[in-house]
């Protein structure tokens, strides 16, 4: 063994190092990048307009209610700009902490049912994660809520463990907030894994027992409630018909917005949304029968095959619902790390995905030459211009240590992955994260903030990008334009624009990839 490897198997068991990947994960470059649309736009949008607004209770996106979400992650982003100035740091801090406080429970529950080394691993393998750093740094209610889930499961394993009305009190606790951040998602998956947990065990009576629990019902009515009812009588009852009727059962008979998929797109997604560990988890499955006979091993694997299966069969299919049942992952990972000894099934996938990085600017060149609709070419053309030679050079710098670290003879295969995983975070938010956002969201950042600067009515036309109106600190209304108006909108729209409207003459102050701000007028009579 090599002389090296004990010292950095020292390094990966260190609490510091734990907090060095936090920071890396959750925090570094956390202000740099625009927001993306529509889902960053849309949530500071109406944390945006509730400050602007002081209806603390109803959230708002560009003048029209917004019943997509709860209130919760309004209120913490609307607190952080508050501390901190309207910018997209202080929007998605609320999800960086959220994500801290969500690595720090998972290593306290691993420590008291394991041991401290198990659960620094299993922090690590969840910091280094690249769908959990992916969430942690976007200002969305989707870090808040797995802390709440992750919260609820754990105080439902302690119950099990030791039947004490404190531990399902929590737990409603946990799953109210959860409900205030985003509805009943939040209490169908701890309420329906417990009652499968328990029943696995033969133990129906003391999980009944905690489910009709009056003092931790009393709990959550008292955590959810009173916003619900503020809501009823601040706005009637078209929050509860929109949130859950259309965002809520909607979602499981169909897709919205677009996010359709077969039963077998997250077998597909899995793989993707672990990386680099992906290698890791597939080493599991081989364990899993003989895995059942071990309590929280089946605690675990109910966990996330709840969560798996549900969303395998819902409607709407996007990759960050597997994250609702990627904790157990984490902590099943950490705890059976020594069988994990292929290096080719271990470390394959994340080569794999650098191998793709590598060779990026030749798919966005091939792309290019496939694409039709006017604004994808336009941003593939952004794309080729960004993807130089300091994307290309750190890119294979970190191919050349994955490689290094793939043949370290001397290091166990899950101590190497640890390591992929610092490099595989430090390329995508150091070179590809940024230039992705480059291309697609600076020139909406840059055309807000010349409506800003020139002080004209502004409005948006078929174009869906809240995030301009985040940047120009004002509420862009969607309605026909008129003389002296800017217009915000898609390349591709600009003929629809001039067809719609030919009375109205046209000039382009702003077009950079995708988007473009049109300055309308009156046309002059001719003669």
């Amino acid at each position: 063994m090599s002389p090296v490897a004990p010292a950095v198997g020292r390094i990966l068991g260190s609490r510091w190092i734990l907090a060095a990947a936090v920071f890396l994960s959750f925090f570094w470059q956390l202000g740099s990048v625009p927001l993306y649309d529509l889902d960053e736009g849309a949530f500071t949008e109406a944390t945006r307009e509730m400050l602007g607004s002081g209806n603390y209770i109803t959230p708002y996106s560009e003048g029209r209610p917004r019943y997509d979400k709860p209130i919760l992650i309004y209120w913490l982003q609307a607190g952080s700009v508050k501390l901190l100035g309207l910018n997209e740091g202080a929007l998605r801090l609320p999800s960086a902490l959220a994500a801290t406080l969500w690595v720090i429970f998972l290593w306290r529950f691993v420590r008291e049912r394991l041991d401290e080394p198990t659960a620094t691993v299993a922090a690590l393998v969840m910091t280094l994660t690249l769908e959990v750093s992916l969430i942690a740094k976007a200002a969305v209610a989707d870090a808040v809520l797995n802390l709440f889930l992750a919260l609820a499961f754990f105080e439902v394993y302690r119950y099990y463990l030791h039947p004490e009305g404190r531990f399902a009190v929590r737990a409603f606790l946990w799953m109210g907030l959860g409900f205030l951040t985003k509805g009943p998602v939040a209490v169908f998956f701890p309420v329906v894994g417990s009652l499968l947990f328990f029943l696995s065990e033969g133990a129906f009576r003391p999980w009944l027992h905690a489910a009709a629990n009056p003092r931790g019902w009393l709990v959550f009515i008292l955590v959810a409630l009173p916003w619900y009812l503020a809501i009823y009588l601040d706005n009637g009852p078209g929050f509860f018909e929109s949130f859950f009727l259309r965002h809520n059962l909607g979602r499981l008979e169909g897709p919205m917005h677009g996010h359709s998929g077969s039963p077998l797109y997250y077998f597909l997604m899995l793989p993707l949304i672990l990386l680099p560990f992906t290698g890791w988890f597939l080493r599991l499955l081989r364990t899993l029968r003989r895995a059942w006979a071990d309590p929280l091993d089946r605690f675990c694997w109910i966990w996330f095959l709840l969560v798996f299966t549900f969303f395998s069969f819902s409607g709407t299919k996007l990759p960050h619902y597997l994250l609702y049942g990627a904790t157990p992952l984490f902590i099943l990972m950490a705890r059976h790390r020594d069988l994990l000894v292929g290096r080719w099934l271990g470390f394959a996938p994340p080569l794999l995905f650098f191998l793709v990085l590598l060779f990026l600017p030749e798919e966005v060149k091939f792309a290019a030459s496939q694409a039709h609709k006017l604004y994808q070419v336009a941003m593939f053309k952004e794309a080729e211009g960004v993807l130089d030679t300091a994307y290309l050079g750190v890119t294979v710098c970190g191919l050349v240590l994955l490689l290094l670290t793939a043949f370290w003879r001397g290091l166990p295969v899950w101590q190497g992955l640890l390591l992929a995983g610092f490099i595989q975070t430090a390329v995508v938010f150091g070179v590809l994260v940024p230039r992705v956002f480059e291309v697609m969201q600076a020139p909406v950042k840059e055309a807000a903030l010349l409506a800003r600067r020139l002080k004209l009515p502004t409005v948006i036309y078929r174009t869906s990008m809240p995030s301009f109106s985040v940047y120009r600190q004002a509420i862009t209304p969607e309605r026909p334009p008129s003389p002296g108006d800017l217009v915000f909108l898609r390349i591709d729209k600009l003929k629809t624009l001039a067809e719609e409207y030919p009375q109205l003459h046209r000039e382009v102050l702003f077009q950079r990839g995708a988007v473009a701000l049109v300055k309308v007028t009156a046309t002059p009579p001719h003669g």
